[in-house]
């Protein structure tokens, strides 16, 4: 089977990349490198590097790839844009996506896996989160998430597309080879492992007067390895989960002191945080209902425990402290 990947260079996309070659498909790549990076391309996948803006660089893709499916990994991202300039992820998340998606029908591509998100519930109004949960997104980027999963629900209905969106939480850790360097880098456990690497760089706590046990936000990490196999158990079970959305996480909350410990005490280095008020919008608890990915995928994560996560993260930084430039 051959995959196109699109944003394949970046984070997520890359290990999943990586995952699918492992598990014997032909994988294309194609992405602009706003924030991917060509080194996180595998030699073994094709690399195509254009935006999906680009209405000729997309069918020439499609022409030539003759693909079975593709898996949608491509977007904006950075949440913390998405209130002041919402319209880069309605271009980027809605605009280009809808024309992947009548590329993919021209060209007769019927199967997509989407990378959608946990934002699309907004604050939640239950603990674990499942997918039949109200979807209130609290910013253009949820929103954007949300809109787009609307569509895909109408290109099924009208044009027989099968596909799957996967709202993944906090997406965590390396593999042997890929790991993350975002620029800029907003995830919790990259930032605090830079504040090990970098003795002079303290790393930020918003609140800890929160209803948890050390007073600070429990989040839900799940490794990016056991999400690429996810993504590909929903391709294999395309057939039988079409139409759906499928959370995606490690069903274990961790508090951001928890997360500072473990980092220090893996990484053998002291990690300087300071404490800083609120967020606007921080939920005390996000925590993932998977149990319908259990269900519908056989899906059980593998890497749960937090130091394991951890650890990749650490072993992947020290050996690219520069990230994809070195």
């Amino acid at each position: 089977m051959k995959v196109l990947v699109t944003g394949g260079a970046g984070y997520v996309g890359s290990i999943v990349t990586e995952e699918l070659l492992n598990s014997g498909y032909q994988v294309s790549v194609i992405d602009n490198l706003q924030q991917g990076h060509c080194s996180a391309v595998l030699p073994a996948a094709e690399f195509i590097q254009a935006d999906l803006a680009d209405k000729e660089a997309v069918e020439k893709t499609f022409r030539a790839g003759k693909f079975d499916a593709v898996m949608h990994m491509a977007g904006e991202t950075v949440v913390e844009f998405s209130m002041s300039d919402p319209k880069r992820y309605f271009n980027n998340n809605i605009v280009n996506g809808i024309a992947l998606l009548n590329a993919m029908l021209k060209y007769n591509v019927k199967k997509l896996v989407f990378s959608s998100s946990a934002s699309t519930y907004g604050e939640p109004k239950n603990i674990p989160i499942i997918e039949d949960d109200p979807k209130l997104p609290v910013n253009s980027y949820g929103e954007s998430k949300l809109m787009f999963e609307r569509i895909l629900n109408w290109y099924g209905r009208a044009y027989g597309l099968q596909y799957v969106a996967m709202r993944y939480f906090n997406a965590a850790g390396a593999s042997e080879k890929l790991g993350e360097d975002h620029r800029p880098e907003t995830h919790l456990i990259p930032n605090v492992l830079k504040a090990a690497l970098l003795p002079n760089q303290r790393i930020s706590i918003f609140g800890e007067d929160y209803p948890t046990k050390d007073g600070s936000c429990v989040r839900d990490y799940v490794h990016v390895r056991d999400i690429a196999q996810a993504h590909i158990l929903a391709l294999i079970n395309m057939k039988g989960v079409t139409g759906q959305a499928l959370n995606l996480g490690s069903g274990e909350g961790y508090t951001v002191k928890e997360i500072v410990a473990a980092s220090g005490r893996i990484t053998g280095k002291p990690i300087r945080a300071e404490i800083k008020p609120r967020r606007t919008g921080d939920p005390a608890v996000l925590l993932a209902g998977h149990e319908r990915a259990t269900k519908e995928l056989k899906w059980h994560p593998e890497y749960t425990d937090l130091d394991i996560i951890i650890e990749s993260a650490w072993r992947w930084m020290r050996q690219h402290p520069q990230g994809y430039n070195v």
